[in-house]
C-alpha cells in the first residue's frame, strides 16, 4: 500500500538552484548591445516571480568561484514551470550566450530528527521555504555515505541532536533543507542564509568536529552567493 501524504503538512514545494555562467564572447560585444540583452533577460526573469506560486532569488556569483557568475534560486510547486522560465530565458538575446554550469534540483520536506527540536526559522521544522533578507548565501550538494542509512534510529537522532545543538549556537545564520532523493544527483541541497559570513565559516568549521560529520560522503562544489537585485546582478557580469 503506498504511503499516504500527511495533510497535516504544508504543500511540498519544488526548488531550483541555477547557476549560470556567460560566454567571453559576450562581454566583447558593444556596451549598447549588451545593455539592450541584459534588459530583455531582466524582463523575463522579473516576470516569473509571482508572490506565493513563483519565487525568483537573485545572486551575484562574480568573483567567487570561476565557473559561474550568477544564481538564480528558484521555489514553486512544479517542474514544469522551471523549465519554462529556462525556455523563455534561453530565447532571449543574451540567452545564446549563457551556459549552466551547475544546477541542482530539489524538493521541500520536513526532517525527521527535529521532533522536539524545532528552531524558529529553520526551513526542515516548517516544511517549506521562506527566505530570508540576508545578503549572503551558501549553497551546496550533500550527500551522507550509505553506512548512516544502515544506523538504528536512535543512534542517528543521537547525532542529529548534537548536529542541531550546534547550530542553534549561530542564530544569524538560517539553514535551508531540501531534499533531492530520486529527483537528482546528490540526496541534499542546503543553502545557508546569513549577513555574517564569518558566523558561517565558525559553524562550519565547529560541524567537522560532531560525530554526524564522520558520515558525510560528499559536500562539494560549494557556492559563496551575494544577492542583489535582478538588474544589479546583470550589470556585475561586466
Amino acid at each position: 500500500m503506498s504511503q499516504q501524504p500527511n495533510q497535516a503538512e504544508p504543500r511540498r514545494q519544488f526548488v531550483s538552484f541555477s547557476f549560470f555562467k556567460v560566454t567571453p564572447e559576450w562581454r566583447r560585444l558593444p556596451i549598447d548591445i549588451r545593455n539592450t540583452q541584459r534588459h530583455e533577460l531582466c524582463e523575463v526573469i522579473r516576470k516569473w516571480n509571482v508572490k506565493d506560486q513563483f519565487q525568483t532569488l537573485t545572486y551575484s556569483t562574480v568573483g567567487m568561484r570561476p565557473d559561474c557568475d550568477m544564481l538564480l534560486w528558484r521555489i514553486c510547486y512544479s517542474p514544469d514551470e522551471i523549465q519554462l522560465m529556462n525556455t523563455e530565458m534561453f530565447g532571449t538575446a543574451m540567452g545564446g550566450y549563457l551556459e549552466t554550469p551547475h544546477n541542482f534540483i530539489a524538493m521541500t520536506k520536513r526532517s525527521q530528527y527535529l521532533i522536539g527540536h524545532e528552531h524558529e526559522g529553520q526551513t526542515d521544522s516548517r516544511g517549506a521555504l521562506i527566505p530570508g533578507g540576508q545578503k549572503y548565501m551558501f549553497v551546496y550538494p550533500f550527500w551522507k555515505t550509505r553506512a548512516w542509512y544502515l544506523l538504528p534510529m536512535e543512534e542517528r537522532q543521537k547525532m542529529m541532536t548534537e548536529h542541531i545543538r550546534v547550530g542553534h549556537e549561530y542564530p544569524r545564520v538560517k539553514l535551508n533543507t531540501t531534499y533531492s532523493f530520486g529527483l537528482d544527483d546528490q540526496e541534499f541541497v542546503v543553502a545557508f542564509e546569513t549577513d555574517h559570513p564569518s558566523d558561517f565559516l565558525d559553524l562550519v568549521q565547529r560541524l567537522r568536529e560532531s560525530q554526524a560529520s564522520a558520515y558525510t560522503l560528499k559536500d562539494t562544489p560549494i557556492f559563496t552567493c551575494i544577492r542583489t537585485t535582478i538588474d544589479e546582478m546583470l550589470q556585475r557580469l561586466g
